[in-house]
């Protein structure tokens, strides 16, 4: 089913909406919450999660992309557990080493936060969309869907340390960048 009748089956209220985007967008978002999340089952709840929230906030003017608007609830509601599960005994993962990679470049203060702002957010676009594809590739699987190095150099044919450096030059790029944008 195309997102524009999706979207039209949520204002219209039709539980088929719910259905349909499983269906359609089910994986992609499990996906999301896995990388964030160590526990399948918080996982599968962060997505039941996302259903309801997309029910409940259908925006006004409606997404132009559906993933993607699917894809920022399921990954702020997966943020959201993980900081209530954020323990010792619980906690772990790529999220750690994900989110202290971006502490060199993004912000010495709390990573979270400053990922949220909004003028930090269109300055991080606008570098990605400098960037080759490639590495535009690299960088998002890594710090959007929080994926393990070993499955981007999987999915790219590059070796583990070649994705560590290349992300470790993105990184340093994306530094210098909101360094010169006056962000850091």
């Amino acid at each position: 089913m195309e997102d524009c009748a999706i979207i039209d089956l949520y204002w219209s209220r039709n539980p088929e909406a719910i259905r349909q985007t499983g269906e359609k967008y089910g994986g992609y978002c499990r996906s999301i919450a896995r990388n964030i999340l160590p526990d399948r089952r918080d996982a599968e709840e962060c997505v039941n999660d996302t259903w309801l929230k997309a029910w409940n906030a259908m925006p006004e003017d409606r997404p132009n992309r559906l993933a993607q608007y699917l894809g920022k609830i399921t990954r702020n509601v997966a943020f959201d557990r993980w900081r209530t599960n954020r323990t010792e005994k619980r906690g772990g993962g790529e999220l750690l080493l994900v989110l202290d990679e971006l502490a060199e470049c993004v912000s010495p203060a709390d990573t979270l936060q400053a990922l949220e702002t909004v003028e930090l957010e269109a300055a991080v676009n606008r570098f990605l969309r400098a960037l080759p594809e490639r590495e535009c590739g690299v960088f998002l699987r890594r710090y959007w869907f929080t994926e393990p190095m070993a499955d981007i150099a999987k999915r790219y044919g590059m070796r583990e340390t070649t994705v560590r450096t290349s992300l470790f030059r993105s990184r340093e790029k994306l530094r210098l960048y909101l360094e010169k944008e006056g962000l850091l």
